[in-house]
């Protein structure tokens, strides 16, 4: 009887979490709060397959140090992840693992033990950089007789001229933007839900206008995304895979006028493009550093792989300048963990 009030205690525990402190308390990036429910939902799957674990049998010692090493080994082997992403799953895990502790004091050593265990070395990730002329080929490839490349177009200009991550423009909603002030701004939503005023080029005001006065009409919702799902409508925020599958559409297009454009790009070279182009343009480093959003100027310089000499020159610029509610999933009875625990189940 004990050993069942124990899973069940767990299992409530882990879908508090996802579902109400995870959103409320930790953050409101769709991403993160999708890598928490991955991660759990990965985790639950291999201790019901490779451990051989049923809802009556989960208890604290199934999240011990061991069986997170084992875990991490089967992400690599079975499941074929990067050490990136199994680091990912880590870190998700240990979130879960703190909380736990938080809220039961005798499961606070299963956290210190997780807190622990070494994550995989990764090599340097570096993202292909693209010239001024890729990117106004790439910004010309749609066709701009149909909608959905007048979309694009607005899309991918906002995108350039701003530099925003891929979530903060497509969690951007009509009320973000600024577009009749003197000197046109949107409001995103950052990491750390840090909110950045970015101001837009001409170019760019003017092709979200269109697009704003053909997706949206001449009396908006406020609440609408600004680009949005087009089968859930206004109020359905458009998917990351939905634009990286139209970037990777033009990039064909641009390609054959532009050999530089790369034909396996993603939204997140734009944003990477446009902070070059700015260190081009001789914008001082901790402009461009905020702007991007990032919370270490450090992160900038490893963000755009500035050597030392370009860094001495950039803070040198920069000195000159200065002188100047609960799911009831859990408790059900298809006898799998995941559904025990009202976590999705893991694909197999």
């Amino acid at each position: 009887m004990r050993a069942i009030n124990e899973s069940l205690a767990l299992a409530r525990h882990i879908s508090i979490f996802l579902n109400e402190y995870a959103p409320l308390h930790k953050t409101s990036s769709a991403c993160t709060l999708k890598s928490y429910h991955d991660a759990m939902s990965l985790y639950l799957g291999y201790l019901e397959t490779a451990k051989g674990i049923c809802p009556e049998k989960l208890k604290g010692e199934c999240f011990c140090a061991e069986n997170i090493e084992d875990w991490l080994v089967w992400l690599m082997n079975a499941r074929s992840c990067s050490p990136g992403t199994c680091n990912n799953r880590l870190a998700s895990l240990r979130a879960f693992l703190k909380y736990l502790g938080k809220k039961d004091a005798a499961y606070l050593y299963l956290s210190q033990a997780a807190s622990q265990i070494d994550r995989k070395k990764t090599g340097a990730k570096r993202v292909t950089g693209m010239s001024k002329e890729a990117i106004t080929a790439l910004l010309t490839a749609p066709d701009t007789t149909t909608r959905t490349g007048r979309r694009d177009v607005a899309l991918m200009s906002v995108m350039y001229s701003a530099a925003t991550r891929i979530d903060e423009i497509l969690s951007m909603k009509v009320e973000h933007l600024r577009l009749d002030a003197p000197k046109p701004f949107i409001t995103v939503l950052g990491k750390g839900t840090k909110i950045r005023s970015l101001y837009l080029t001409p170019n760019a005001v003017a092709h979200l206008r269109a697009y704003l006065k053909e997706f949206h009409g001449d009396s908006p919702n406020m609440s609408s995304y600004v680009f949005f799902s087009r089968n859930d409508g206004p109020l359905g925020k458009m998917s990351q895979a939905a634009v990286n599958k139209q970037l990777r559409k033009h990039a064909l297009t641009a390609h054959a006028q532009c050999s530089s454009v790369p034909l396996d790009i993603h939204a997140h070279q734009i944003r990477h493009a446009k902070a070059s182009h700015w260190l081009e343009d001789g914008m001082n480093i901790v402009q461009i550093s905020f702007l991007l959003g990032h919370a270490q100027l450090q992160t900038t310089m490893i963000y755009l792989d500035i050597t030392t000499e370009q860094e001495e020159k950039a803070l040198a610029t920069l000195e000159t300048e200065n002188e100047k509610s609960l799911s009831k999933k859990w408790h059900n009875d298809s006898g799998g963990l995941s559904d025990f625990c009202g976590v999705r189940q893991m694909k197999r």
